[in-house]
């Protein structure tokens, strides 16, 4: 009978030792953080279209959410790739100057952004800009911005999760901060080789500047 009692508590203190360990492994597992994702805090020129070097750089500062930036993006500027970019004139460069009255601004921009990432920025540019009726409703268009991405040839699993992850904040934000440094205070705001150009320029303006610049540069 001592010898049944001595083999039970052995088999206790076994059970009981093996029980804690796994307990230890279960909640190490369980609490453990998944790594977090890379945020990008780069100096990104921005997106670019034409050649680097065309002797006219155009900066476009903009906001995916105002109305004018639609404008531009759906009647200027097919003309002005056609006309400046396509010609060799001039080198675009976008850059992201979300404005803190829109509220749903930087989730464009972060759309674009993980687009971009893909290789298809200038097309989620197009989806977000020539369909904006979703600045209008006042509803979160997340959802309408993973449509575009589908319609683009994006893969979305990849895509959801750089949006998710909010990866390109930082270089959203640098961007906006480098346009306040520059004095931009509304959207849109271009500068022809660091030249402010005021107002909402059409393509034939933008064609004239251009122009101007370049025959500046010859004399």
């Amino acid at each position: 009978m001592k010898g049944f009692y001595a083999a039970l508590i052995v088999v206790c203190v076994a059970g009981g030792a093996w029980l804690f360990y796994a307990s230890q492994h279960r909640a190490a597992r369980t609490t453990a953080a998944p790594a977090p994702a890379p945020v990008v805090t780069d100096t990104f020129p921005g997106y670019a279209l034409g050649s680097p070097t065309a002797p006219v750089t155009i900066a476009e500062y903009s906001d995916f959410e105002c109305p004018y930036c639609a404008g531009f993006a759906a009647v200027q500027m097919p003309e002005v790739q056609s006309q400046l970019i396509a010609t060799g004139k001039v080198h675009w460069l976008f850059r992201d100057f979300p404005l803190p009255s829109h509220q749903y601004s930087q989730t464009a921009a972060l759309a674009a952004q993980c687009a971009g990432e893909q290789g298809k920025f200038w097309e989620m540019h197009d989806q977000i800009f020539t369909h904006h009726e979703w600045a209008q409703t006042g509803k979160d268009p997340s959802g309408l911005f993973r449509d575009f991405g589908k319609a683009i040839g994006l893969d979305l699993d990849r895509y959801q999760a750089c949006v998710d992850s909010r990866r390109y904040a930082g270089r959203i934000e640098a961007s906006r901060q480098e346009g306040v440094a520059l004095g931009v205070t509304g959207t849109p705001t271009f500068f022809l080789n660091g030249v402010r150009f005021q107002g909402r320029p059409t393509s034939d303006a933008l064609k004239a500047m251009t122009d101007s610049l370049i025959a500046a540069r010859k004399h």
